[in-house]
């Protein structure tokens, strides 16, 4: 597989994670619901660990890198958790949407090599997702003030980036599968801490297990999916083409729960995955 296609099937698996997040958001607490998604995944994570034997030792700069992952995983998910509450989405969105961005200048840092045309292709992703995100909502009510909820969009965008670059980084130095076990152990164990300081409930109920353990099963291969992606040429790009995730959320609720779709979103879906297209050439 390219790193193009394993950051699809990423994206394909967040955007049915968002699409169960409308279920549950509501009438569960946000944290307890974080932190069933992260332990399933981590379950899911382990048995696929003792399926393929992928038990090995980290030397000591992937271990540390997989932990700085972890951390920033964790703030992706509360900031996304956090902006997409607080919404209105054509704010948050285009914000959460721009990380690919962050994902491609980190690899051009890091001594990659980017065609101007490449970053166009990024770009045309990225506007893409935000035409088809931004005209999904249709919320006129009252919003949140801004300023905090652009912060918390930032916060997952710089999330996202910073996993998806450490964790591939630790796994050019040691295995996939023990990198993304440390990583989302360190999320797991911080986020237990973060509740138990705010005193915040851990359990979210039983009417929400099945959609929470869904949502876990797709968060767990997302994120394998991206770290998989490492030794693979223009392994910047898997984070790109997950960035789509949102895009693909809109066009599952489209396809699953019939939610109406626009001229100009079906444009932008086009737009999107012709930056991806060009990418994959």
């Amino acid at each position: 597989m390219t790193a193009l296609t394993l950051g699809l099937i990423a994206a394909l698996c967040w955007g049915f994670h968002d699409i169960c997040v409308r279920f549950v958001s509501q009438s569960v607490p946000l944290l307890a619901s974080l932190l069933m998604v992260l332990v399933v995944g981590l379950l899911f994570h382990l048995g696929l660990m003792v399926a393929l034997d992928g038990f090995a030792p980290l030397p000591m700069p992937a271990l540390g890198l997989s932990v700085a992952s972890g951390a920033f995983f964790l703030m992706a998910s509360l900031g996304l958790y956090g902006a997409f509450q607080r919404g209105p989405v054509r704010l948050v969105a285009p914000i959460i949407a721009s990380f690919p961005i962050l994902s491609v200048a980190w690899a051009a840092i890091a001594g990659t090599p980017v065609h101007p045309l490449q970053w166009l292709a990024v770009l045309a992703i990225v506007v893409g997702v935000s035409v088809v995100a931004a005209l999904a909502d249709d919320d006129s009510g009252a919003t949140p003030p801004k300023p905090r909820t652009i912060a918390y969009a930032g916060i997952a965008a710089v999330g996202f980036a910073g996993t998806f670059a450490l964790g591939q980084w630790a796994a050019t130095l040691a295995t996939d599968l023990p990198v993304t076990l440390v990583t989302r152990v360190t999320a797991i164990a911080l986020l237990l801490g973060i509740i138990a300081w705010f005193r915040l409930p851990f359990w979210p109920g039983l009417r929400a297990l099945p959609v929470l353990a869904l949502m876990g099963l797709a968060d767990g291969i997302a994120l394998y999916c991206i770290f998989s992606a490492a030794d693979l040429a223009d392994a910047q790009y898997a984070a790109v083409a997950a960035s789509t995730f949102g895009l693909l959320t809109i066009v599952l609720a489209w396809a699953i729960l019939r939610e109406p779709m626009r001229a100009t979103q079906w444009l932008g879906c086009a737009v999107a995955f012709g930056g991806i297209g060009y990418l994959a050439l």
